[in-house]
Formats: C-alpha cells, structure tokens, sequence
C-alpha cells in the first residue's frame, strides 16, 4: 500500500490527500490525542497476535504443532503446505505463545454475471405491512425479482437497534453487527402468531402515514409480539435447541436488550456494576429477568426463521455498516476493544466541506488484534449468513478509519491505519466458506492502492454513474455497477430539479455549488431531451447502465418508481431520512410498466458476455 504521508508506530497519518489531491498536515494536539487513546501494545505483541496466511506461505515461526478447527494436529516446518486446510486453528512454537492461525484462501467467492434490485426494506410496504416493510415483502420482491430473470437483491443493513421505545432510524448506526432488527418482522407469520389476537386491522393502519414511523411500529410490533410469546414462546422445542446452539453471543445480546429495557440503550449510563458483561450483578439481572432475556432470543430466532424464507433460492446481498453505536450491544461486549473518547467519520471532501462524524467508536487496531479478530469475524460472518452476499459499506475502512476526537469537528480528525491484509484475508475466508459475494464500497476519496488490494482479493469494487467519468463500458469486470445510491439523487429527482429543491431547503450548499453539481451529474444522462418526461430519463440511464461489462448490475427501486426522493441526504438533521416510503406497494410492482422496463433493459444487459475474457466464478 502507497502511503501518502509519514505513519507513526500508533498508526497514526501525519497527513491526508484531500480529493483535489492537496495534501494536509495534521495538528500535533491531534496525533498527541489520538496516541493517548490508541494506547500502547504490549512488548510481546508479534508474538501473541493471530498470523493470518495462505497455503504454501512461509511462516514467521520455524517449528510448531497446529491444532486444526476439527481437533487433529499438523506439524508446520517453516511454511504451510499447499493443501493446508483453511480456517481458524491454534499454533503453538516451542517456548512460544499458543495464538490464532488464521488460514484463508485469500480471494473471495465470486459470482457468475448477473444483475439485480438494490431495495430500502423499510420503505417496501405493502397492503399487509405494519407500517414498515418487512422480511414478507422482502420475499415478495426476491419472487418478483426471479420472475424478472434478477440473480440478487442487495438490502440495506438489518442490524437491530436498541429494543428503547424511540427507535434508531439510520441502518447504518446499529447496536449490533451480529443480530437483526425485529422491526422486519412479518408478526403474522411467527411461529405461534394464531395463539394471539394480531390486531391487524391497527398494525396495517400504521402504513396510511407520509413516513415511516418506528417509534410507533415497534410499540404495536412488540406488544402483540410479546404476547405470542408468552402464549407459546417456550412450546416449540426447536427454539430452546436453537438458542443453546447460538452460544454466548446471542446471551449477551439478548441480556443486553433485557438490560436496555430497563436502564436505557447506552450502557454507560447504567449502574456501574451493570456494565461489564460477565459482573455477578449482571448475572443476577439475568436470574431475575429469565423470561426477558428469552423474549429476546425468541425475536432473533423468528427472523432467522423468516430470513431463510424471504431469501430461498436467491443472493440476498446484505449492507454491513462500518461500526456500531457506542452505547450499544456490541460496544458493550468489546468494550476493551473500542475506543473511548473518538468516533469514525471522514476529512472534508468534494462533497462536505466540514468533514463527518458518523458517531461510531472505532476498534483500535492493536487490541483488535490481541482479541484474536473476534469482533470482526463475528460481524463479517452474522451479516454474510445464509443469504450469499456481502456489501462493505466504506470499504476504506480496512485500511485505514478517520479517527474524530470527542472534543473536535470532523475536520480535526486524522487517518488511523488497520491491518488490510489481515482483514482482507479474513473476508475472503468466510466468502469461501459461506459462498458468498463481496462487495465493496469504494466511493469518494480512495487511496492509491486500495482497488488494487480489493482486485487481488476477489472483493468486488463498486462503480456509479453519477461518479464515474468513463461511460460504463469501460467499467471494470470485478465490479458492482449502478447509477446511484441512498446517499446520491435518485435520476427523476436530478432531472426534474427536485432534488435539487431539496437540498436548497435544508441548506446543504450554496445555490451556486448545488447548481454545479446537478449540471455535472446531469451530462452525465446522455441522449435524453431536454423535454423528455423523468421516465424517459429513467430508462436512458439503465440503458447506458447495461453496457457496462460488470459482474453484477444493480438498478434501485426508488429509479424503477421514478421516485423524486432519495432515502438518505447527508448532512441535514430536519428530514426524515430512511423514513421515506416507496410510492409504490410491492403488490403494485410486477405491473409496474417502468419497473418491467428497467428489469427487461439490466436482464439484456446482464446476458451479455462480459468483456476481457468474460466472468470468472468461483
């Protein structure tokens, strides 16, 4: 990896290339924050820390005995053999320290060419939903997509939030990495549901609103919920099995959610003696409130049930944030892995000239080390399991984080460098073993040599029209190609000028820099009249998406509506981003002439060979 300034021993950068390519240099007061907080390693950590390899890799120690995931034992003289199984296994050197032998194939999983929807799942409603779209819809739209001839469905993050009346809108700020959001529930499909009076009638009319409304979703959800629970909850033997199956992960989470109930969704608020996880307080917590904690690991056990229905036969891609709230589950069990007093964000850029805080405590490289990677596999594999996708939302990540310190603006922040070969390695590893796609997401400022590393990897990069200045033929083969995201305007919002309006009244720039970037964004949508009607546009801009010799070629639904609205704005507090339905009912959606449009257009596309040789899958 080329480095564009000096690193320190903390892994701390001196300085940063902005997108103009200017570099900066960091305040000193900033590096000195920072290394207080990243702490020191012990001397010993090379020593301790797990060695992630391939087969046939020479070894940093000379003579060990490996204990394999299955219990059997190889000898190792320097170098792994060839066919050296993979996975995790344990080496112990003579008068050495026994740690992790990580061993990965060291390329992802991929797939054959094919193209897909890109789906808000809270925003899908239908005419059975709660208010929100849920793992039923989702199902709805796999079965359409197959129809369509589609091969995925990508979907925003599932991850759960704190179980608090006042319900976390943002995907991308959960509690947790490793568990779902009851939210998406289908209430009348849990095991048990028929034992219970559903009120449908009211949890229905909780989708005649302008938006999506949590808060009140998850009082209706988890009321009529618990009472299928206490009604049957423990009848079904398979979910007591299951439970014990899941481990201690799943207890701690559902401890958690039983302890947020009762003291609030940010641990460090709690009493102190409630605070760490394995305290005898805790435990006696547990004792008292046995049914509340089981209430909550029925929940996880019902999505899972559901999630295997909403995804048979299909790669579902699933979004994994780049961190977890601070307050919350996963925070809580790894505390001594996070770090205290920063949060995760990015320098100022093209697009936000402050710079942002995205309110996630990062994990401080050397300690996620010493914990053998646990928190990161254990993300990796929950959000990858049993649907055959992965999408890692700002991918940059694994190579370096923009640390914000408490007491500063984002632009105070500086770059904090992770261990890209060993997380990569990771990946590539559960891709394997899950087959499963990766995707990811390498928008906005990239580093020289981080599409590189992702292409020697097998992670698929991801390519927009709207960033793009190459036409989408000559897009690259690894890659993931679309025309926009949650983040960016939806192609009717950009041609009409709505977005534009939009964006006007929440003051996210100057009329003279939001002018600028829709005139860019619109050269880019060539071939349409200027009279032409926002669903000419539509179709124009799928159109120009087809061509591009991509594995996987990604359409939105928003696009496919000919939506004004995008999901997300960055930047503006007053909106109700990830709030924001989709005017259309998924029952409404296989008769959607522009939706067909857009289906028939990427399936034409997609049957085409891919250029310089074609697909390789894995």
């Amino acid at each position: 990896m080329t480095r564009t300034a000096t690193t320190d021993e903390w892994g701390i950068d001196a300085g940063w290339l902005d997108a103009h390519d200017e570099e900066h240099e960091v305040a000193q007061a900033t590096i000195e924050r920072l290394r207080e907080v990243i702490g020191a390693p012990p001397d010993d950590l090379e020593e301790r820390a797990p060695i992630v390899a391939r087969p046939g890799d020479a070894l940093e120690v000379d003579q060990a005995e490996v204990t394999l995931e299955d219990g059997s034992t190889r000898h190792v003289d320097g170098e792994l053999d060839d066919d050296f199984p993979l996975g995790y296994h344990w080496l112990q050197a003579p008068g050495g320290h026994r740690r992790r032998l990580i061993v990965t194939p060291g390329r992802c999983w991929l797939p054959e060419r094919t193209w897909g929807w890109a789906v808000q799942l809270y925003a899908v409603r239908s005419r059975d939903s709660w208010g929100i779209g849920d793992l039923a819809d989702l199902r709805a739209i796999r079965e359409m997509a197959a129809g369509q001839g589609a091969g995925f469905v990508l979907v925003n993050p599932l991850h759960a939030v704190a179980p608090t009346p006042e319900q976390e809108a943002s995907p991308y700020l959960p509690a947790t990495r490793r568990f779902r959001n009851p939210l998406y529930l289908r209430v009348g499909e849990v095991p048990g549901a028929s034992a219970v009076d559903l009120e449908d009638d009211a949890g229905r009319a909780l989708s005649g609103g302008e938006r999506v409304d949590r808060d009140a979703v998850w009082a209706r959800k988890r009321a009529v919920l618990r009472r299928v629970f206490d009604a049957t909850g423990r009848d079904d033997a398979a979910f007591p099995d299951w439970w014990w199956h899941q481990g201690q992960k799943l207890q701690d989470w559902a401890t958690w959610c039983a302890l947020a109930d009762e003291h609030g969704p940010d641990w460090h608020a709690w009493p102190e003696a409630l605070r760490a996880p394995r305290s005898e307080e805790v435990g006696r917590f547990v004792a008292e409130h046995e049914r509340d904690v089981a209430f909550h690991a029925w929940l996880q056990w019902c999505l899972e049930l559901q999630l295997e229905r909403a995804t048979e036969g299909m790669t579902v891609i699933q979004d994994l944030p780049i961190g977890v709230a601070g307050g919350g589950a996963d925070a809580w069990t790894w505390q001594d892995v996070l770090a205290r007093g920063v949060s995760v964000g990015a320098p100022p850029d093209a697009f936000n000239s402050q710079g942002q805080d995205w309110g996630s405590p990062p994990l401080v490289p050397w300690r996620l080390r010493l914990a053998d990677y646990e928190p990161f596999v254990e993300s990796i594999r929950a959000t990858m399991a049993g649907a055959g996708g992965l999408r890692i939302d700002h991918v940059m990540g694994l190579f370096r984080l923009w640390w914000v310190p408490a007491d500063g603006s984002a632009a105070d922040g500086a770059y904090v460098r992770y261990p890209a070969e060993d997380l990569l390695g990771i990946v590539a590893l559960e891709s394997v073993r899950a087959q499963a796609l990766v995707v990811g997401e390498d928008l906005g400022t990239v580093e020289e040599g981080v599409r590189e590393a992702m292409a020697e990897h097998g992670v698929l990069s991801y390519r927009l029209l709207w960033f793009e200045d190459d036409e989408p033929a000559q897009w690259p083969v690894e890659a993931m190609a679309a025309i926009t995201t949650h983040d960016l305007p939806t192609v009717a919002g950009l041609w009409t000028g709505a977005d534009l309006a939009e964006q006007r009244e929440h003051g996210t720039g100057t009329d003279e820099e939001l002018e600028r970037g829709r005139t860019e964004l619109l050269a880019r949508l060539r071939g349409v009249e200027e009279e032409a009607e926002p669903g000419t546009a539509v179709r124009t801009a799928h159109e120009a998406l087809a061509t591009a010799p991509s594995l996987l070629l990604s359409a939105t639904l928003e696009d496919a509506v000919a939506d004004e609205r995008r999901p997300n704005m960055p930047g503006t507090t007053e909106r109700p981003n990830w709030s924001l339905p989709l005017p259309v009912a998924v029952e409404d959606l296989p008769g959607h002439e522009l939706v067909q449009a857009v289906a028939r257009t990427l399936a034409a596309g997609a049957a085409r060979p891919a250029e310089d040789g074609g697909p390789a899958a894995g």
